[in-house]
């Protein structure tokens, strides 16, 4: 033992150093020999004489860690942020090289508060781990190509179901159908039995927007990002095929409104092609045509239950009232055919509450083209009576404002017929239309509905009256009588804008935006050929222009996209 410590001279036990005469670094074990010790050989000593390099990094550490305070909520003191020491990191025996390069790893701490707060404020980040995370660590796949891609951290369960009921409020202006409470059960499961993720990131992405806080506000282009990526990966579990088409539905509207028309367009056609091929138009039919069939191609499996089923009825149509809607107001087809009959004809019953489904109430229309009967006014089998639902007015209401645009097309600029029967096709649209107007709640009544009635039928009778704008529009260039007609249907419009309150703009279908537009035209229109004549009746028509000016504005505190159409 005794010729083992004289071999091996620094095993000996040093004495014990003076309070403060120990190098930072290896403390208790330093002999106190300088410049380096034999222990770590990168001994610091603390002489008085200047700071050292470890209490410099602490000293940036805490200035880091006040910045980050105030960067997250200036007016919140409590909410406590520890970086991660880079020594006690590099030391560790117990940490694991690929621990320091994940996000997760990090020390982070925060207050758990995720409620939304009212607009104007600043709360502290709920989750300021998760936000840091993605600050200090972006997309590393994209920052050196060839590496694997990073796979997100799990959302903390707190924030995902606090951006969950903030989303909820809003799902029906975005003709989402779902049950709200299996929605809310499926965050509690594992992540493999969870709805798709570019579904949920699509909610949490609406979430942030209609939050109107800076803190989530913020976080728009991370949700957005996640969402886009992990389309991509639908293709590994096509059992969720009708999640990622009320993701993309969710995407296109999102993109929409803010004004990117290109991708906003492109998640549409995506959403609309995916519900075609896999046969969420076809639901009221259970055949299988005979012929080339692999083994789960594009073949939902049967639904576990009638809210499943529900929910798919409700799917297909989001992505109808997508489709018609906003392919009239950009001028572009439809990309859902309707044929009389054959494999593009529309034969899923028309949607209904989520709670009908609950009870198993279904509408078996499996002999009927759905949208083809309505339009061509024929009656529907007396004992049905799911065509009067929230979410079946509207859809029937975007299949006339696309019928209408699709007639008026057969008119020039210069109001001059391109094919022998279009008069009577416009006549019968009319008619059809102003059928419809007659058959729910009129304007001057929609102020005594429950609001989310409300909401709705101001959605419902846009669309009626927008149609019956575009429907007369190039016809009035040259016929006083359509002229007449598109005046009375503006001027509808109006009355529809004034039931409009400040809190009902938040809860709109952003397509009314460009509906109200139309009207506006159609005022400036009349101006041009009356203000040569006629003073007052050009002051009227000016004031008509300003309310729905007026209404636009409010309207764009909420969708940007009103700005463009004003």
């Amino acid at each position: 033992m005794t010729d083992e410590y004289s071999a091996n001279p620094s095993r000996i036990t040093a004495p014990t150093l003076q309070r403060g005469k120990a190098c930072l670094r290896c403390r208790s074990r330093c002999d106190g020999t300088k410049p380096s010790c034999q222990q770590c050989n990168l001994c610091e000593y603390d002489d008085g004489k200047g700071k050292t390099r470890t209490q410099l990094l602490r000293e940036t550490i805490a200035r880091l860690e006040a910045r980050i305070k105030e960067l997250e909520s200036p007016e919140h003191t409590s909410t406590s942020v520890s970086l991660f020491d880079p020594h006690a990191l590099a030391v560790s025996e117990d940490s694991s090289s690929s621990g320091a390069d994940s996000p997760s790893s990090f020390p982070f701490s925060a207050s758990q508060s995720p409620n939304p707060h009212p607009l104007g404020t600043c709360p502290p980040c709920s989750h300021v781990h998760l936000c840091l995370a993605y600050r200090i660590y972006p997309r590393l796949d994209r920052c050196f190509p060839g590496s694997p891609p990073m796979v997100a951290p799990q959302l903390p369960s707190e924030l995902a179901h606090s951006l969950l009921e903030t989303f909820i409020p809003h799902r029906d202006q975005l003709f989402f159908g779902l049950h709200v409470d299996r929605l809310r059960n499926s965050l509690r499961r594992p992540a493999e039995q969870q709805r798709h993720p570019m579904l949920m990131n699509a909610i949490f992405l609406w979430a942030c927007y209609f939050s109107r806080t800076p803190t989530l506000n913020q976080h728009e282009s991370l949700y957005l990002s996640r969402a886009t990526d992990s389309f991509h990966d639908w293709l590994r579990s096509p059992s969720k095929v009708v999640d990622v088409i009320q993701g993309c539905s969710l995407l296109s509207q999102y993109f929409l409104v803010n004004g990117r028309i290109m991708e906003g367009s492109h998640y549409a056609s995506t959403a609309a092609s995916l519900a075609l091929q896999w046969g969420l138009h076809r639901q009221g039919s259970e055949r299988r045509d005979v012929g080339l069939s692999l083994e789960g191609t594009f073949f939902l499996p049967p639904a576990q239950d009638a809210i499943e089923r529900g929910e798919r009825i409700l799917a297909f149509w989001q992505v109808f009232c997508l489709d018609r809607c906003w392919s009239a107001a950009l001028h572009r087809p439809s990309l859902i055919s309707d044929g009389p009959c054959g494999l593009s004809s529309i034969i899923v019953p028309w949607p209904q509450d989520i709670i009908e489904y609950q009870v198993e109430n279904f509408g078996d229309l499996a002999h009927l083209n759905t949208v083809q009967s309505f339009l061509a006014h024929q009656i529907q089998v007396p004992v049905l009576a799911d065509g009067f639902s929230n979410y079946a007015l509207r859809a029937k209401a975007s299949a006339l404002f696309d019928l209408s645009s699709k007639v008026s097309s057969s008119w020039n600029a210069a109001g001059v017929a391109l094919t022998p029967l279009s008069e009577q096709e416009m006549l019968a649209v009319e008619e059809s239309i102003n059928r419809f107007i007659a058959s729910i709640i009129p304007v001057h009544q929609i102020a005594a509905v429950h609001a989310g009635d409300r909401h709705n039928l101001i959605v419902v009778h846009t669309l009626a009256q927008a149609a019956l704008i575009r429907l007369s529009y190039f016809r009035g260039e040259v016929d006083q009588l359509w002229n007449e007609k598109c005046l009375i249907a503006a001027r509808g419009m109006l009355l529809v804008i004034g039931q409009v309150s400040e809190i009902d703009l938040e809860f709109l279908d952003p397509i009314v935006a460009c509906c109200w537009a139309s009207a506006a035209h159609v005022f400036i229109r009349e101006i041009a050929q009356v203000e040569s004549w006629s003073s007052i009746a050009s002051n009227e028509l000016g004031s008509h222009v300003g309310t729905i000016t007026t209404a636009l504005s409010r309207l764009n505190m909420t969708f940007p996209l009103a700005g463009i159409a004003q």
